[in-house]
């Protein structure tokens, strides 16, 4: 949301979350779209907590080790457009008057002060219209995206100090929607559900645009914890077991999931929260009249591939619930990978995926 630059050279995504970094580069291949480079660099707990970093040169050094090691082709470019924490963002529709294209950035800036809860001179501001579905409309409906100046000047010097330029800034759940949203349009609305190492978050899409998110602190990081303490093995073992049974009730898998289950109550309990409060907050949108409740939800992150959390989320909410495909804006319909990079190995980098999709569509627009 946050332009600096309107060059439109060569571009990467770069994801960078508390605990990873990831890089994606795509290329033109004739009329398609190729994974040109790709690359993940583990952050040591510390360096960035919650969103916010707390050690910029350690950060600096992490990325300019990552591009260093990508795999498939060299980045050459200085280019990137980066991501910005979710769980730092407020994000929002908001409903303007209809008004010359001049007139109207001023008027959002005004508008947004009622609904943002920081000084607006104390966020970066970044704003889009979003398109009815259905009937036009006698008003505008605005998107809009704030973020603290605190939280993303380090985001901005980091990469300056790293010899990188910045093209643009995206929050997460922005960039995730892009991802996974085929066309970037529903008729009725979708809830991807990203399930990170740190945090799992929720964003609610529909019509043309992302209409609510949240995050909370479930992760795939913290199953783990939960089945080392719970058959007393260390991590790095509790992983193997955790990507080996999944939610499996029989045998060995039977402790596991007996383990995880006041988690993923926890996990339930949240998403059907949050989908009761969007309920009642959606009565607004410009969609078909049958198309106010969420129908579908996809899984992402590395932790959508825990193995039966698909069936498990399906069965307790009643809803439909796949996994995403981070692919499905940049392959052909018949191919949901890439030899270089696996379809389960993908969803780890959906976020930077998206970075990379945006890159490569500005620059497609020349």
């Amino acid at each position: 949301m946050l332009e600096f630059l309107t060059l439109k050279p060569e571009v990467f995504g770069l994801d960078i979350s508390d605990l990873s970094l990831k890089i994606i580069k795509l290329k033109k291949k004739g009329k398609l779209l190729g994974l040109a480079s790709f690359g993940e660099t583990s952050i040591k707990p510390g360096i960035i907590k919650e969103g916010e970093i707390k050690k910029e040169e350690e950060l600096v050094k992490i990325i300019q080790e990552g591009l260093n090691k990508v795999k498939g082709e060299p980045i050459k470019t200085k280019y990137v457009i980066a991501s910005l924490p979710e769980e730092k963002a407020f994000l929002q529709v908001i409903q303007m008057p209809r008004m010359p294209e001049e007139d109207l950035k001023s008027a959002v800036v005004y508008e947004a002060e009622n609904y943002i809860p920081l000084p607006i001179e104390e966020v970066y501001l970044g704003s889009q219209i979003v398109l009815p579905v259905v009937n036009g409309l006698d008003h505008l409906d605005i998107l809009i995206a704030a973020l603290p100046k605190k939280t993303v000047d380090p985001y901005i010097a980091c990469l300056k100090k790293a010899n990188l330029k910045p093209l643009a800034l995206e929050i997460e759940s922005l960039v995730i929607a892009r991802a996974l949203i085929k066309g970037e349009r529903t008729t009725s609305p979708v809830l991807l559900i990203d399930l990170g190492a740190t945090r799992t978050g929720f964003i609610v899409f529909s019509g043309h645009s992302l209409r609510f998110t949240f995050s909370i602190p479930v992760s795939s990081r913290g199953f783990t914890e939960i089945i080392s303490r719970a058959l007393k093995i260390n991590l790095t073992e509790a992983e193997k077991l955790k990507i080996k049974w999944g939610l499996e009730k029989k045998k060995e898998g039977g402790r596991i999931f007996e383990a995880l289950i006041p988690a993923l109550t926890d996990l339930v309990q949240q998403i059907k929260k949050y989908l009761s409060f969007y309920r009642t907050h959606a009565s607004h949108e410009h969609l078909p009249s049958d198309g106010k409740e969420v129908g579908k939800i996809f899984l992402c992150g590395g932790g959508a591939n825990l193995k039966g959390l698909p069936e498990f989320l399906s069965l307790q909410l009643k809803i439909p619930v796949g996994i995403g495909n981070p692919w499905i804006n940049i392959l052909p319909e018949s191919q949901k990978e890439v030899p270089e990079l696996p379809f389960e190995k993908s969803l780890a980098y959906t976020t930077a995926l998206g970075l990379a999709l945006r890159g490569i569509k500005e620059k497609t627009k020349r």
